[in-house]
């Protein structure tokens, strides 16, 4: 299975229509990044605080398929998956009920903080790569899929 995160909607999430403000969706998505990091022994102040490395998102991207509303309760799954020896994607897929809602997509390069230069990966991230990735037995639906 994919890791798997739940996570309830709140009014500060909305937008004046009442439904998830679209940037806020990205917000869930790293929350759920962040809980399955530290799912695999990866204390967060530590990664987020190194004053050496760093794990910025150069892409992401949302469908949104569905609205979401207040009160809902999101299951959001993750996978990541190595795409470089500097970079990693994680596809995110996140449902309410049965009903696939949103489809999200950040991908994360690896760099050397002060030079601000492509490095390879660090092994906490190459651990975590493969421990979700081995957990991972069947695909969620990648955003921009049709599945």
């Amino acid at each position: 299975m994919p890791f798997t995160y739940n996570r309830t909607v709140r009014f500060q999430d909305t937008d004046a229509a009442g439904v998830v403000y679209f940037a806020n969706v990205l917000g869930i998505c790293h929350e759920a990044y962040e809980e399955s990091l530290e799912a695999s022994s990866i204390h967060l102040k530590d990664f987020f605080t190194n004053p050496s490395v760093g794990f910025p998102i150069v892409h992401a991207s949302v469908d949104f398929l569905r609205p979401m509303f207040v009160g809902d309760k999101l299951l959001i799954s993750l996978i990541p998956q190595k795409i470089g020896v500097e970079k990693f994607e994680i596809n995110y897929e996140i449902a309410v009920g049965e009903v696939v809602v949103a489809k999200a997509i950040t991908r994360h390069v690896c760099i050397d903080v002060s030079s601000r230069s492509k490095r390879e990966l660090a092994d906490e991230i190459i651990q975590w790569l493969e421990t979700n990735r081995r957990d991972a037995e069947k695909p969620v639906r990648w955003a921009g899929s049709s599945t």
